[in-house]
């Protein structure tokens, strides 16, 4: 869930990123999970690929922006997988031919790894959501930073079947120079967001689906949940909020890498 808000958390990190370096050329090749179609569970482990050039390091930055350009949006899905509400949400992204960016919480991978399966099969990306979402991380000592980013890749990595996350996005947005630089050491680009739907407060479908129509000009990459508690009202605004961005000529895309 949300901590900072989507572009004013941004503006606070991103200045702390000014003065950081990019990191070195990260020392293992990364998997990844885009363009990957069905199969079953033993697909994502048949047809992972690098996740970047091999030698070309990843950034520390933090993403915003679409691989698809500047009118697309980014669906990024927080906190799960549940056994719920995820089934609910790859239903409505397959009916409506888009893929997304699902960041996961560690324990809920590890619990739940057919589901993880699930989302890779199905085309989508993985993101490392930490091992506890605790949105405290930024006020925590770098070893516990690295055992929360580092113990839920595994945890994430071994529920998909061999498929690392590909982005990193700190419980809310409680990123620090260490974290991020220690996520892109491991292969996974730091994931904000511009558009917090505030579909954990649970106002309501309509107002969701007006908070994000009221906020995507600033950004493409779009917060949903689902995880941490009742999302029905998450899945019946993806379910309309889909059809009419694609009306409007909105591309569907991944985060930069």
């Amino acid at each position: 869930m949300a901590r900072h808000g989507g572009r004013g958390w941004y503006g606070r990190v991103i200045a702390a990123a000014m003065g950081v370096t990019a990191v070195a050329a990260a020392t293992s090749v990364w998997t990844a999970q885009a363009g990957q179609t069905g199969g079953g569970a033993a697909a994502p482990r048949a047809s992972a690929r690098a996740a970047a050039p091999e030698g070309r390091p990843v950034s520390v930055t933090i993403a915003h922006a679409s691989d698809r350009g500047a009118h697309a949006v980014n669906i990024t899905i927080d906190d799960g997988p549940d056994p719920v509400w995820t089934p609910q949400v790859l239903r409505v992204l397959r009916d409506n031919g888009v893929k997304a960016t699902f960041c996961m919480v560690g324990t809920q991978a590890e619990a739940h790894p057919e589901l993880v399966r699930q989302v890779v099969a199905a085309g989508h990306r993985l993101c490392d959501h930490t091992v506890s979402h605790d949105t405290t991380m930024d006020t925590k000592s770098p070893a516990y930073q690295a055992r929360q980013i580092v113990d839920a890749e595994r945890q994430i990595t071994k529920a998909s079947g061999g498929v690392r996350p590909m982005y990193y996005r700190a419980p809310g947005g409680a990123f620090t120079p260490y974290s991020r630089k220690l996520a892109a050491s491991h292969g996974m680009r730091p994931l904000g967001w511009n558009v917090d739907s505030k579909d954990f407060e649970r106002p309501g479908s309509d107002a969701i689906i007006a908070t994000v129509e009221r906020e995507l000009p600033g950004g493409p990459t779009i917060l949903f949940h689902d995880a941490g508690g009742d999302r029905s009202q998450t899945v019946t605004a993806l379910r309309a909020l889909l059809p009419r961005l694609k009306q409007q000529g909105y591309a569907f895309g991944f985060p930069v890498r």
